[in-house]
C-alpha cells in the first residue's frame, strides 16, 4: 500500500495558563503521539494545535517546534466556545502521510481529556522517564540551533 494522508488526533489538559505550562503539555501529549504511531517530522504534512478560550499565553505550535518540527507548517487557533466545555484543553491535529491504516493509528488522550473521547483507548501506563529524557534532547538541540 502506499501511504496516505492520515488524521492523528491527541488532547490533554494544562493545569494554569501559563507559558510554560502550556509548552511542557503540549510537548508530553506530541511527544507520545510521535512515540505510539512512529511519526517522523519528514512525513508530517501539517498540523493544527488548538486551545480552549482560556489559555493563550503561548503559541502551543512552539512545542513542535522545540520537539524538531521545524519544517512542518502548523497552525494554531481557539477552539469553538461551548457551554460548559472542559476547561484549558490543548487539542492537536496531525496530517500524516503513511502506511498504516485507521485502525493502526494510535490517538492520545491525556489528564481529563480522556473525557472528550471514551470511545478511545487511554494510556494507563506510559514510561514518562524515557519519554521526559527524549523531549529534553530536542529541547537542548532546539536551543543549540538558536
Amino acid at each position: 500500500m502506499s501511504p496516505v494522508c492520515r488524521g492523528v488526533r491527541g488532547a490533554t489538559t494544562v493545569p494554569k495558563n501559563s507559558r510554560e505550562a502550556i509548552l511542557r503539555e503540549t510537548r508530553r501529549l506530541l511527544a507520545l503521539m510521535i512515540h505510539l504511531n512512529g511519526i517522523r517530522a519528514e512525513d508530517v504534512a501539517s498540523a493544527i494545535l488548538t486551545t480552549t478560550p482560556d489559555l493563550n499565553a503561548e503559541f502551543p505550535a512552539l512545542a513542535a517546534r522545540q520537539l524538531g518540527w521545524k519544517h512542518v507548517p502548523l497552525l494554531c487557533g481557539h477552539e469553538m466556545s461551548v457551554p460548559d466545555q472542559l476547561p484549558r484543553v490543548v487539542r492537536i491535529l496531525v496530517h500524516w502521510n503513511t502506511d498504516k491504516t485507521q485502525r493502526e493509528i494510535v490517538h492520545v488522550y491525556l489528564g481529563e481529556a480522556a473525557k472528550l473521547r471514551p470511545d478511545q483507548l487511554h494510556l494507563q501506563e506510559v514510561d514518562w522517564e524515557v519519554l521526559e529524557a527524549w523531549i529534553a534532547e530536542q529541547l537542548a538541540a532546539f536551543q543549540r540551533e538558536k
